[in-house]
């Protein structure tokens, strides 16, 4: 794998430097933070990410060390694009495979054009509610640690960009997508949004982030080995 931070570059953490990481599946972005600022033990270095993808996602995450931390706020802004798949015919209250299905429907009427076409509706400026199982904090609370207690929490519009979207294969229930998106666009909501276009149900049951920025999933280091060159580095310079 080609990497944005080569083998032998020489690091200075301390300084500030920024780190593309592949999120592992199940994976907190929070974990991927923890388990790199532990490498660098006993160093006390401040350690972010630029961007959180949720447990269930995989990909490209921008973690900054030491001054870079604080363009962790530019990086967040940056333009996202992800890679996934939906699955039609059922619903789920987190819009993701985290709860089981809710709502079943039948799919056999749907077409491939009516999916395809199902798309142009969400491209450009548009409002999306987040789901109730998400991040985001209300009254000093996570939104889903309400949902989990079956709490109702009055979600509110927010306003996201959708500058492409396109669907790149078909096979019932199962249907693959690329999507280029703003900052804060849940790709949750907006395949369950893309069910109810089609008077039908859907859910995510995969997804990557490929894209962010100018910088690449490709580009990326494996949480370890990333880990396992810390390591080296601090082993030489001792």
């Amino acid at each position: 794998m080609d990497n944005a931070q080569p083998k032998n570059k020489e690091f200075d953490f301390a300084a500030g430097e920024l780190l593309l990481v592949n999120k592992p599946y199940q994976w907190t972005s929070f974990d991927v933070v923890g388990k790199l600022r532990n490498s660098f033990k006993p160093l006390k270095l401040k350690v972010g990410h630029a961007g959180t993808l949720d447990p269930l996602a995989t990909g490209l995450l921008i973690i900054c060390t030491g001054k870079m931390t604080k363009q962790i706020d530019t990086f967040q802004a940056e333009e996202k694009e992800y890679t996934g798949t939906m699955v039609l015919g059922a619903t789920t209250p987190s819009y993701d495979m985290e709860t089981e299905v809710d709502e079943t429907f039948d799919t056999s009427n749907l077409t491939d054009d009516q999916i395809r076409n199902a798309c142009k509706q969400f491209m450009g400026d548009i409002q999306q509610y987040p789901p109730a199982h998400s991040a985001i904090k209300v009254d000093g609370e996570r939104l889903y640690e309400k949902a989990r207690r079956g709490e109702e929490v009055e979600l509110k519009l927010r306003a996201v960009t959708i500058s492409e979207f396109e669907i790149t294969r078909i096979e019932l229930p199962e249907v693959d997508f690329r999507v280029v998106c703003s900052k804060g666009t849940y790709i949750r909501s907006l395949v369950n949004d893309f069910g109810r276009a089609l008077n039908n149900g859907a859910y995510l049951s995969k997804l990557t982030r490929t894209r962010s920025g100018n910088f690449k999933l490709t580009d990326a280091w494996e949480v370890m080995e990333l880990v396992n060159v810390i390591r080296e580095r601090k082993v030489m310079s001792e």
